[in-house]
């Protein structure tokens, strides 16, 4: 908790006009967005980088955040225009000096240089058990060097918000541009490897990570990702052998809009499909489910799900804010993964056709490798 002997540089303000004080890390200045809080252990920059992550700010459960530094090989941002994901971090501790042989800058001023707004000092457990009994909160994050605050007009920021249901977040951080992938999974000692791949499988971008392409080409394929809006036609003319829904921010039904019609006419046209994290909510929108808000949301690395088409207990990475009413599945859908914490939605496939979809993310980036076998799958379908 803040020292009572240090005046605070930062805070956090919850639009139920709860403050809590810190001292501020990163970026100065404030930013508004929707508080979760993250489970993980491990992978901070690519959950910081996480494209998914788009207008919120992240409670870190773990206390230590940052020991390790930073480095260009752990980015998960595909393209520059998602870069910065995550709005703000929030830490019990302060930020330690790196120690890795892979850092390259310390996380203080890699938050800087991606303005990431940091408050360390906060009491992270009494604020994660705020976000389990009243759900995720609009809040803003401020860092100040002077700790000069207007907390009423912070509190009024934070209420005026409009948060994230009804919000197309994904047209914000997928590519303009259609670029190809090759990028491999890593390898010791050498790293990162490029790799031709056979069969071609285009990625349609709402935020991909790097790990979801890097897998891909792990699995022997040729990837080409499309920016969010590209037609079913202009996809078909290019006669891929599989596509890929990819994850992304914010609300599924409002990306839905135009991504929709899309996804139903790349179903009729008998293509195998994976669908990612949004991808997975908006293949279920398209096939006549519906999607729901969750109170606080999965976000960690450490979920427990079942596979009951192996029968098998996985566990996941997951970032997700939204879900799949698994009571609004169509007769077509079959339900395949399911959470083991609260019994949510986690999967879904389209009976008689190579179609399929996860709410969990098979390529982790951080976490357990449980679910590369997803990528497998696809491959054998295509």
């Amino acid at each position: 908790m803040q020292d009572p002997n240090q005046t605070p540089t930062a805070v956090l303000v919850l639009a139920s006009g709860q403050v809590f004080y810190g001292q501020g890390c990163g970026a100065t200045g404030e930013a508004v967005g929707e508080v979760c809080f993250n489970t993980a252990m491990t992978g901070y920059q690519e959950i910081l980088t996480d494209p998914s992550y788009a207008q919120q700010i992240i409670c870190f459960t773990f206390p230590h955040i940052g020991n390790t530094g930073t480095n260009a090989e752990d980015e998960e941002a595909s393209t520059s225009r998602a870069e910065k994901a995550a709005v703000g971090a929030i830490m019990r501790a302060p930020i330690t000096p790196p120690s890795s042989w892979r850092n390259e800058s310390p996380l203080g001023g890699w938050m800087e240089a991606r303005n990431i707004i940091g408050i360390s000092g906060v009491d992270t457990r009494a604020l994660t058990s705020y976000i389990r009994e009243h759900g995720m909160p609009n809040g803003v994050i401020a860092h100040n060097k002077k700790g000069e605050f207007d907390i009423a007009a912070l509190v009024q920021k934070a209420q005026g918000w409009n948060g994230l249901v009804g919000a197309d977040l994904a047209i914000d951080v997928a590519s303009e541009e259609e670029f190809d992938w090759s990028q491999s999974s890593w390898v010791w000692p050498q790293g990162y490897e490029d790799k031709q791949g056979i069969k071609k499988v285009v990625v349609i971008d709402y935020g991909v990570k790097r790990n979801i392409l890097r897998n891909l080409v792990a699995q022997n394929m040729a990837v080409r990702v499309v920016p969010a809006k590209t037609s079913a036609k202009a996809i078909i003319d290019m006669k891929p052998d599989g596509v890929v829904l990819s994850n992304g921010p914010g609300d599924p039904a409002a990306t839905g809009e135009y991504a929709i019609p899309v996804i139903q006419d790349l179903v009729d046209a008998d293509l195998p499909i994976l669908g990612i994290c949004l991808g997975h909510q908006m293949l279920a929108l398209a096939l006549g489910a519906k999607t729901i808000k969750m109170d606080q949301g999965h976000h960690g690395a450490n979920h427990p799900v079942m596979d009951y088409t192996t029968n098998k207990v996985e566990i996941v990475s997951m970032n997700h804010g939204f879900a799949v009413d698994r009571d609004s599945l169509p007769e077509a859908c079959e339900e395949t993964h399911v959470s083991l914490f609260d019994g949510s939605n986690c999967g879904i496939r389209l009976k008689g056709k190579p179609v399929f979809s996860v709410q969990h993310h098979p390529e982790a980036s951080p976490g357990p490798q449980d679910s590369f076998y997803l990528f497998e799958r696809f491959a054998d379908a295509l």
